[in-house]
């Protein structure tokens, strides 16, 4: 059987350079013990939590600006927002996390925030 083969790219690729900086700043060697992947994993947790705090924050607007809540809905929702945002903050710091590291970078989608 022969091998499968991946097309090189071509010195020429504009792509390059960029991967080549991406592939740079990506740690030699990733040391892990059991409280980095506890800290890890409250990472990735709570940034998928605050990104989804942050789509239900701008459907919110939208319906808000769309006139379909009502003025108790209106502050219900935010009230809740607001206890979300704040749980996530307060376990961040039980995770060691700050807000900054919960904007993860997203490769070519840039970052969360």
């Amino acid at each position: 059987m022969s091998k499968p083969r991946t097309p090189r790219k071509s010195p020429g690729d504009p792509k390059l350079p960029k991967l080549r900086e991406e592939a740079a700043s990506v740690p030699g060697r990733i040391e892990l013990s059991p409280e980095n992947i506890e800290q890890g994993l409250g990472k990735l947790v709570l940034t998928l939590v605050d990104f989804l705090r942050q789509l239900l924050e701008r459907q919110a607007i939208r319906r808000m600006e769309g006139g379909t809540l009502s003025d108790q809905e209106v502050e219900q929702m935010g009230e809740a927002l607001m206890k979300l945002e704040a749980k996530i903050h307060e376990l961040a710091e039980e995770f060691g996390l700050s807000p900054a590291d919960l904007n993860m970078d997203l490769g070519p989608l840039g970052r969360l925030r």
